[in-house]
């Protein structure tokens, strides 16, 4: 009778040891956008050329969407719970569309597998988008390939260029941490207007 009485006591004294230990608190993942908008657009010139924007590639670490930070030990930090909307190099491709079709440059912005033929082609990798915590900046980089289709099938590079741009941190929460990254693209985004343009000349 004794050793039943010991058996059903044993849950109860197990769930009274569980109320006593800490709850984990829950921390939600967030998704921030890597959209930085383009300057006010102009109408697309007619007489421009068609620009063929291919895929942006990323750089052996930036497949990942998690916000990266550089700590002042030299550590890369990959954050888990602050994400980036798309991928980085997904959404680079996209403003890189969305930049070209602004800027009024071309007549037509296309993507692979469009019926128009291209007169320009770029294509490129983002190979940088972090906030360095010890220089307390965000840095953005991309190398882009400025391309003009030849006869036969034939290419002829015309630029390649790697462009680079920082921005200040004001603050290490990833709000901060994600604003200034996209403007550090922003940057390197209006370099690559200027790139572009020179390649259509």
């Amino acid at each position: 009778m004794q050793r039943r009485r010991l058996l059903l006591a044993a849950p109860l004294g197990l769930s009274a040891c569980a109320s006593l230990l800490p709850s984990q608190k829950y921390t939600p993942r967030v998704s921030w956008p890597l959209q930085p908008p383009p300057p006010a657009g102009g109408a697309a010139a007619p007489g421009g050329p068609v620009l063929l924007v291919r895929p942006i590639s990323a750089a052996p670490g930036l497949e990942a969407r998690g916000l990266q930070s550089l700590t002042p030990d030299g550590s890369l930090h990959t954050d888990y719970y602050n994400l980036w909307a798309v991928p980085p190099a997904d959404a680079v491709t996209q403003a890189l569309l969305d930049w070209s079709e602004a800027s009024g440059a071309f007549s037509a912005v296309i993507t692979p597998g469009s019926r128009l033929q291209p007169g320009l082609i770029v294509e490129g990798e983002l190979t940088e988008l972090l906030a360095d915590l010890g220089q307390g900046e965000a840095r953005a980089a991309l190398t882009l390939v400025v391309i003009k289709p030849g006869a036969g099938g034939t290419a002829v590079p015309l630029r390649q260029a790697l462009l680079r741009a920082a921005m200040p941190l004001t603050a290490n929460d990833p709000a901060t941490l994600a604003r200034a990254q996209s403007a550090a693209l922003a940057k390197v985004l209006t370099q690559a207007m200027a790139l572009l343009r020179q390649g259509g000349d």
